[in-house]
């Protein structure tokens, strides 16, 4: 399924115009490798001028299947996040004529300055011959975090077979392919990503130590929620000031609102919303929202957030990495309801 966010382009914003800092290995301008897809948004609202035509692609019918991805047609280039973590894992120039890239000092790439195999052989220096597919007829050409395919006429596939291409890649006739994608990944793992079944070898770079993002939340229903980074434990029951305590200030609190249907007149049926006395506490980064009784100030109900992407709250809270555990047992039921809630909750709530 295909989103678009539009918005007006500013006079003298022209496309393909801007130039970003091509970091190998880490990320291209505002966006790093490994980034949850929250921050990729935050940079974009940050930068309207710039970012102004947004495409948000996923496949809804098996959201785990497939990457998120974050598509710039103006500037010719997408960010792919995986679909469980929603963190950065790839980055694709896919039109390298619409982005500039800085690398150090140097410019490469855009209209003005052809990013030909000569050029990025000279701007990122010698490296191992690369990879030839010739189903494809694609050269790719590879750093450490860091590729660049080029397309390779028929008449000169010979060039490119057994191994035997001379650096930099020159045809008989003088001339030098030109780059027609450049990927950007995270190469601690020593992985090489190209085009086609290469590009799924790209990962995201580990996690901090320490990082709660997609930290497991252990959920014993009808009893408790544990943290296990930070091996805090919330019961049912607990106070607001328990909370605090535990996981520090919420992002926000608001109060519970209850839509109620009052009949008016037999042709005046319209929902009412009242506000009553119970209130959340919202925990946005954790995914995590807490219902506190209005009259006993005590926890009655935890809603856990998947993010799901196309679900009205998709971004507003970071995904929660639960694990579900029965009251009455020991085994986790995770490997059952991993995929199964991803798909079809957008929220657990457990009351």
């Amino acid at each position: 399924m295909l989103h678009q966010k539009p918005r007006r382009r500013c006079e003298g914003t022209a496309m393909g115009a801007i130039i970003l800092d091509l970091l190998p290995g880490l990320g291209i301008g505002p966006f790093s490798l490994g980034m949850p897809i929250s921050e990729a948004f935050s940079q974009i609202e940050k930068q309207p001028n710039i970012y102004d035509v947004v495409h948000v692609k996923y496949y809804d019918e098996e959201p785990l299947k497939m990457d998120i991805v974050i598509s710039f047609p103006d500037h010719g280039f997408h960010l792919c996040f995986d679909p469980w973590s929603q963190r950065l894992r790839l980055i694709e120039i896919y039109d390298v004529k619409r982005l500039q890239m800085r690398y150090s000092t140097s410019l490469i790439g855009g209209p003005a300055t052809l990013a030909t195999f000569i050029a990025v052989y000279a701007l990122f220096g010698p490296t191992y011959p690369g990879v030839y597919d010739g189903e494809r007829g694609v050269y790719t050409l590879f750093y450490p975090g860091l590729s660049f395919a080029f397309p390779i006429p028929s008449q000169y596939t010979e060039c490119c077979h057994n191994g035997g291409v001379e650096l930099p890649l020159e045809f008989p006739d003088g001339t030098t392919p030109v780059t027609c994608r450049v990927s950007i990944y995270d190469s601690s793992s020593g992985k090489k990503v190209g085009v086609g079944s290469l590009m799924d070898k790209a990962s995201a770079p580990p996690l901090p130590v320490g990082s709660i993002y997609m930290e497991e939340v252990h959920v014993k229903l009808g009893e408790e929620l544990f943290f296990t980074v930070g091996t805090q434990l919330i019961p049912f029951g607990a106070s607001p000031q328990d909370v605090w305590t535990e996981l520090g200030r919420p992002c926000g609190i608001h109060q519970k609102q209850v839509d109620q249907m009052v009949i008016h007149s037999a042709s005046d049926l319209r929902p009412r919303t009242t506000v009553c006395g119970d209130y959340f506490y919202n925990y946005f980064t954790r995914g995590l929202d807490i219902l506190f009784d209005g009259q006993t100030q005590k926890i009655k109900k935890f809603v856990l957030h998947t993010n799901y992407p196309g679900h009205a709250d998709f971004n507003s809270y970071a995904k929660c990495n639960f694990v579900i555990y029965g009251s009455d047992c020991r085994q986790s039921l995770f490997s059952a309801l991993r995929y199964f809630n991803c798909i079809f909750f957008y929220k657990l709530e457990i009351h």
